[in-house]
């Protein structure tokens, strides 16, 4: 009997141990993204939970080392005028990734498999491991570059410490996010001005600019925040999430 009644109280406590344990992870899972420093992402725009905004612009890159003495002192007197014409900080990104030729892989797959000749199908499909070997084997990168263009309405905490611990004032309300919603409007038109700014030096020194539209920004953040899970869940097209601009 008491042997019965001790199996019982043990199985009670391992339900009760597993309980925990899955609510513990669970909140891990919580606590993790409270951290995301943003709120939300629309109107080509990433909103931050303390009411700042956040544009992001992609930069296509020149080869310096192929242009001429002349051409290079040019483009070196236009980045110094370019940046002394900036009042507001800005953040330079350089992200490096892995080649993706999954998708040109699966292209000439579907290209051997049109093939009438049984010889060029095979050359198709040693073409696809070839270059699939190289990519492997050379670690391939290819590299991004944005620059991101803030608008915060309070300045930045000189103090270091001061800033590190207004970061883990993480938590969002709906007190909050209504009063985004009521200064977004001005905001973005403020942040338009520096976007202009920055875009027209940038195109007198010779560089092409491109502002980040929604589904792209959500792409790049998907990216970064999930290097891993990104290569196997892919966002496809824009019907998988809501990217229609918000009428204020």
């Amino acid at each position: 009997m008491t042997s019965k009644n001790n199996d019982k109280s043990g199985n009670k406590k391992r339900k009760a141990d597993k309980s925990t344990i899955r609510q513990r992870k669970k909140g891990i899972i919580t606590n993790t993204q409270r951290y995301i420093p943003f709120s939300e992402i629309r109107n080509d725009t990433v909103i931050l939970k303390n009411g700042g905004l956040r544009a992001v612009i992609e930069v296509e890159p020149l080869n310096f080392n192929l242009k001429s003495e002349t051409e290079q002192m040019g483009i070196i007197n236009g980045y110094e005028s370019f940046i002394n014409t900036i009042t507001f900080p800005l953040q330079i990104l350089i992200r490096s990734t892995r080649v993706n030729i999954g998708p040109y892989l699966e292209h000439i797959h579907e290209k051997a498999k049109d093939q009438n000749n049984a010889l060029l199908r095979e050359q198709t499909i040693s073409y696809a491991t070839f270059i699939e070997k190289i990519v492997d084997v050379a670690d391939i990168m290819q590299k991004e570059f944005y620059i991101v263009v803030p608008l915060d309405d309070k300045p930045h905490k000189k103090n270091v410490f001061a800033q590190f611990f207004s970061w883990l004032q993480i938590d969002d309300s709906i007190t909050k996010a209504l009063q985004r919603n009521r200064s977004f409007q001005r905001q973005a038109a403020r942040l338009k001005e520096r976007i202009d700014l920055v875009e027209t030096g940038l195109h007198n020194i010779g560089l092409g600019t491109k502002r980040l539209e929604t589904l792209e920004l959500i792409k790049l953040y998907y990216h970064t925040y999930n290097p891993e899970i990104s290569k196997v869940q892919k966002i496809k097209q824009e019907s998988d999430i809501n990217t229609e601009k918000n009428v204020l």
